[in-house]
């Protein structure tokens, strides 16, 4: 027996998908107003600072961009519970690693990882999906779409004063609240999709331009999109 077909279990799955959804998003949004400060400690030069943090962000949305159609594609082959938990756990080794970083190399290695392990929000809307009557989607996607947006608006503000206490205090902040997210749904989080439903990974359907098609297909998902992509 599915355990999701057990109302409580459908609900504590849902709240999962929600505050994970929050706690990752103001994890990246604490780091938002240090990480220059960061960088202009190691090039000595604010406007060196502005255009390497142009080189991060661009980074970071070139791996979400190349790397979310490809998470997608595995999370249909090994269900999305083990793709979110690693998200997860990874995001938490990528803030550690900022957290720690020596020089710039560091630091964009940690934005390539934040980028590909960030990239796994598709199958937070495909767990949303398996899990909601097709008539509740549209509700479902809003939930999530309006738990994107405070962690959006939550995160940069709590980053500017922990920012206060040292430059590298958002980056462990970050750590544990990603941390916190994975211990969450290793005890919480039941796998979605029935192994029956399961199909082989294929580069086809991994590929980010066919992301781009889907976008434009299902017009509801646009908007949701862009917000998780700024």
């Amino acid at each position: 027996m599915n355990a999701l077909n057990d109302l409580k279990v459908r609900r504590a799955a849902i709240a999962f998908i929600l505050v994970t959804a929050v706690l990752d998003v103001v994890a990246m949004g604490i780091i938002i107003p240090v990480l220059p400060r960061l960088i202009e400690d190691f090039v000595g030069s604010n406007a060196d600072a502005g255009w390497i943090n142009g080189v991060f962000i661009a980074l970071w949305a070139a791996m979400q961009f190349v790397c979310s159609p490809i998470i997608g594609s595995l999370s249909d082959k090994f269900g999305r519970r083990p793709v979110i938990l690693i998200s997860c756990a990874g995001l938490a080794l990528d803030y550690v690693l900022m957290a720690l970083a020596p020089n710039l190399w560091w630091l964009a290695a940690g934005r390539i990882i934040a980028g590909i392990t960030s990239s796994s929000f598709t199958t937070v809307f495909a767990y949303m999906a398996d899990i909601t009557a097709p008539e509740k989607r549209a509700r479902a996607y809003g939930l999530i779409g309006a738990a994107f947006s405070g962690g959006f608006v939550l995160g940069p503000v709590l980053g500017g004063f922990l920012g206060e206490l040292g430059q590298r205090a958002p980056f462990w902040f970050a750590a544990v609240l990603s941390g916190v997210a994975f211990v969450y749904g290793l005890l919480v989080l039941p796998e979605s999709l029935a192994p029956e439903k399961r199909m082989p990974f294929s580069w086809k359907r991994a590929n980010p331009v066919g992301a781009l098609i889907l976008l434009k297909r299902h017009a509801e998902l646009t908007g949701l999109a862009v917000v998780n992509f700024l």
